[in-house]
């Protein structure tokens, strides 16, 4: 089991059945999954290109992603139907927990300038929205092997229903939150 996993059951679990009285421990939110989305617009002809990125994010989440076609053409856009636009991973289980330590314990601290997570990019149902400028703050990416630098888009959805659950449940977990 993985040090994130079992935080969670030994001390989110009791700590927010404490603070929320539920009944059954069932029902304490958890992380259901972990979407990993990069946008591939100015460089979608461009062949060798996307598979660079694909094998870095592959490096990053352990899993092969997945390549995202466009469903409709849009001149302004110069985008053409069945055009490669984007690349997802969904990690779930052991991958996602695996994903989230190194997250929280190395990259973020590793990004410039890093001064915590807005607690306002939680949704309203408890969902963490993040948006990562530099891939290479990940320790599995060398700075000899980076060719092209990519945002990421990173999802972290939660069974939470409020977005009070939802922060708590993350901070608890050792998400750094600003102060406010």
């Amino acid at each position: 089991m993985t040090r994130l996993k079992e935080k969670y059951n030994k001390e989110v679990i009791p700590a927010l059945v404490k603070e929320f009285n539920y009944k059954n421990s069932m029902a304490v939110p958890k992380i259901a999954k972990v979407v990993i989305n990069v946008g591939i617009g100015k460089i979608s002809k461009e062949k060798k290109a996307i598979e660079h990125i694909e094998s870095d994010v592959m490096k990053l989440t352990g899993q092969k992603p997945s390549l995202r076609l466009a469903k409709k053409s849009i001149a302004g856009f110069k985008v053409r139907e069945g055009m490669p636009v984007g690349i997802v991973v969904t990690l779930r289980g052991s991958r996602m927990y695996d994903f989230i330590d190194r997250f929280i314990s190395i990259a973020l601290p590793r990004s410039r300038d890093f001064r915590g997570i807005d607690p306002d990019n939680i949704d309203t149902n408890g969902n963490l929205n993040l948006g990562i400028t530099e891939h290479n703050i990940f320790p599995e990416v060398t700075y000899e092997s980076v060719k092209d630098i990519f945002g990421l888009q990173i999802t972290v959805n939660t069974t939470a229903k409020t977005k009070g659950e939802g922060f708590l449940l993350l901070s608890a977990l050792g998400f750094p939150f600003k102060k406010t």
